[in-house]
């Protein structure tokens, strides 16, 4: 199964959320990937860098280890250079198996069996690559409740709405949610 976790910005708790998930659905041998859209530290043009996370520890991908991933990445990238850094994630052998992605911008490259949209009712803004992408929202992660007032309005209409609080991120319902779609991946279609 391939998962995108997206969201209204930085500090809206999608790490927390693909943590809770990982927690929460242990079945499933999940990858995950922090995806970057800068490469830390690196002059424009100097390429992706893809890091296997060597140990749990406080940094994003450390928190998917902590939680029960099987392996995590960061794959750290310019803007110009995410379709570099998308290809490089296809060709590793584990490619195909369960993922879960943390991005917005991913979805330029990539058909996921399911996208979740996290949205925190402490911020009031909403990024545009969120905003690009929520169309395509299969559900979306309250974390704190229900929608803030401040873009309430945003949130598409007949799509899924799950509620969470910290300190699990991820409720029983959600967890069924994903559960369901996993059971009809359909992994051919990930690349567009």
């Amino acid at each position: 199964m391939l998962l995108v976790v997206g969201g209204q910005g930085r500090g809206a708790g999608k790490t927390a959320v693909i943590a809770g998930l990982i927690r929460a659905t242990p079945e499933a041998a999940w990858t995950a990937v922090k995806l970057s859209a800068h490469a830390h530290g690196a002059a424009p043009g100097a390429g992706f860098k893809l890091t296997v996370q060597p140990a749990a520890d406080e940094t994003d991908a450390g928190r998917y280890l902590r939680a029960g991933a099987r392996r995590a990445y960061l794959a750290a990238a310019a803007p110009e250079e995410l379709r570099d850094a998308v290809a490089a994630l296809r060709a590793l052998p584990e490619w195909g198996g369960d993922w879960i992605i943390e991005s917005n911008r991913v979805l330029e490259w990539l058909e996921p069996d399911l996208y979740l949209a996290v949205f925190n009712q402490a911020l009031a803004e909403v990024k545009p690559s969120c905003l690009r992408f929520l169309p395509r929202a299969d559900g979306l992660v309250l974390v704190g409740g229900e929608a803030a007032p401040a873009w309430r309005d945003l949130l598409p209409a007949g799509v899924p709405r799950f509620p969470v609080q910290p300190p699990g991120y991820a409720s029983g319902a959600l967890a069924e949610f994903v559960r369901g779609r996993r059971a009809h991946k359909r992994e051919a279609a990930w690349f567009r």
